[in-house]
């Protein structure tokens, strides 16, 4: 199976600290395949891994790669390319 990539522009505010990193991991978790995110030049890390999401410090206007594959590989990108656009530090 081909490997599906996507880049998107970080949203919250204060970038993905504790809760938005909480969020996403969560949700890449509960997709059910294996997704990675990197930042910039950086090496992938599990998506699913709130220290290893944590660990990048991604700040806000920051731009992240996430890659999975398998079924449901492009709705599972575009869901976690959701969360990582909105603001969640605006709520």
């Amino acid at each position: 199976m081909a490997q599906v990539t996507r880049t998107v522009r970080i949203g919250s505010s204060h970038g993905l600290h504790a809760r938005p990193a909480k969020l996403f991991a969560q949700a890449a978790k509960d997709s059910g395949v294996p997704v990675t995110i990197a930042k910039d030049a950086g090496g992938p890390v599990n998506a699913a891994s709130i220290l290893g999401v944590i660990a990048l410090g991604i700040e806000q206007g920051d731009y992240v790669t996430l890659s999975t594959e398998g079924d449901g590989a492009e709705d599972v990108l575009d869901t976690l390319s959701e969360l990582l656009a909105t603001d969640h530090d605006a709520e």
